[in-house]
């Protein structure tokens, strides 16, 4: 038993159907395609995860530097 029921046998059958419809050059083509589009996701996602990590750093030293300038203002009154 394959996939759901269906055959190693069955499965080979579907897969000669479509190369006679479509071609190997189509088929060639549409996998370079698709390919492709995963390639760019990938890279799309990784440019997202640096970008908020990068945004995420920018803000906790915003935070640090606005912390640290309370602390000086504190300190002067105490004075």
């Amino acid at each position: 038993m394959g996939l759901g029921g269906i055959s190693i046998w069955q499965l080979l059958i579907i897969l000669a159907i479509i190369v006679l419809l479509f071609g190997t050059k189509k088929l060639r083509g549409i996998g370079s395609d698709l390919g492709g589009a995963v390639k760019g996701f990938k890279k799309a996602m990784s440019d997202e995860d640096k970008a908020s990590s990068a945004q995420l750093t920018e803000q906790k030293q915003q935070e640090q530097q606005t912390n640290t300038t309370e602390q000086e203002k504190k300190d002067k009154d105490k004075v």
